[in-house]
């Protein structure tokens, strides 16, 4: 069964290849090994790299209840709070150099939404009051200074001075606001009331669900726009499969923890019409295709991409059974991924991407800031959750 193999995975593959990149001397875990599995021990920290490992092991040890994933989860946050985080303007640094000095000092909403999500879950799993208590004081930091009227701008000076995004803009434009950011403020916002609740959080909440179905998704191309000015205009014509499956779960379950049926109603029929569009237009019978840039297919097959449509298509398939190839997609998903995207190599972990027909693209690092167990871990720890019996 797919649970059973991927449950294997998690326990037999991801979970060792993470514990390994464990920096004991300087702290946190090491930014980068090449596509020829050479470590770099000074290679350049993502702080978006370290948040992610330290959820991922913070979920993995409240599912499994292994105690050495708890103690890999406060090494995490140790790093997070001696380093990541600016204790003279506030905040969480793009990126820091290998003995934890500071790198990039750019401040971006992104970034601080994630640490959220990663100091809510540990939070959650230790108990830890002082990682709530930094989780709370980065949503004010966010709401505070990162807000306009109408979404999230995007990127800071140290000083929390608007600078331009260019870390999170692609495709050739330059957005003031993109769907990637608001989506996963809106994740780690989830997270972060599912452990600790608050009012504010759940107003933020439903603010951004109704920014998501007013100005983000479009109906008429059953999609989320991707790049957006300051007043959300789009910027591009641009179908990012992988985010719109990955939004679809996401709502799904933001909207649960939320325990509002009117959002509930008005977003399920926005999340069963993203998934069905990429099961139409990005499903080729095993595989996901990456985007599509006006008109444009990226045939691509993206690691994390193939492992969002595994937790999507199973969500889907969650919330009605009769839609039982969802769950078939699901599994030749998983099968693909087993035979193409899995590196077979002693000491590593998934390529980063493959063609169509399965073959990986050489020089793509193992590890980098962006290349972590965020999506293909917790897509392992989604299906088990849902699907073991």
């Amino acid at each position: 069964m797919m649970v059973d193999e991927i449950k294997k995975h998690l326990l037999t593959g991801i979970i060792p290849f993470w514990k390994n990149l464990r920096d004991e001397e300087n702290g946190g875990y090491y930014g980068w090994l090449d596509y020829d599995l050479k470590l770099d021990k000074k290679a350049v920290k993502g702080c978006i790299l370290n948040s992610r490992i330290t959820w991922f092991f913070s979920n993995a040890y409240m599912l499994l209840r292994d105690e050495s994933l708890l103690k890999e989860a406060e090494h995490g946050f140790k790093f997070l709070k001696e380093f990541c985080r600016d204790k003279e303007y506030g905040g969480i640094y793009w990126s820091l150099k290998y003995d934890g000095t500071p790198e990039d000092t750019t401040k971006h909403t992104y970034n601080q939404a994630f640490a959220i999500y990663a100091l809510s879950s540990y939070y959650k799993a230790s108990g830890n009051e002082e990682a709530l208590a930094m989780a709370r004081s980065l949503f004010e930091l966010i709401e505070a200074k990162c807000r306009d009227g109408q979404g999230y701008l995007e990127a800071f000076t140290r000083k929390f001075e608007p600078e331009s995004n260019e870390k999170l803009s692609e495709n050739g434009v330059l957005a003031d606001k993109t769907m990637n950011t608001l989506l996963h403020v809106f994740e780690a916002y989830t997270e972060l009331y599912r452990v600790a609740g608050g009012e504010d959080v759940k107003q933020r909440l439903m603010w951004i669900l109704d920014v998501i179905a007013g100005k983000v998704y479009n109906p008429a191309l059953h999609r989320q726009e991707v790049f957006f000015d300051k007043n959300y205009k789009s910027l591009i014509d641009l179908c990012s499969y992988g985010h719109d499956i990955e939004a679809a779960w996401l709502i799904d379950r933001g909207t649960k923890v939320l325990g509002d049926k009117t959002y509930e109603q008005r977003m399920t029929e926005i999340t069963k019409d993203l998934t069905a569009q990429v099961y139409k237009a990005a499903f080729d019978g095993r595989s996901l295709a990456n985007e599509c840039e006006k008109g444009v297919v990226n045939e691509r097959r993206v690691w994390w991409v193939q492992a969002e449509a595994i937790v999507g298509f199973v969500n889907a398939y969650e919330k009605d059974t009769s839609k039982k190839e969802y769950l078939e997609a699901a599994e030749s998903i998983w099968q693909f991924i087993q035979e193409y995207l899995i590196d077979a190599r002693s000491g590593s972990e998934w390529f980063w991407e493959v063609d169509k027909d399965g073959r990986p693209f050489e020089g793509r690092p193992i590890v980098e800031q962006w290349k972590c167990p965020y999506h293909n871990g917790r897509m392992c720890l989604e299906v088990i959750r849902r699907l073991e019996k």
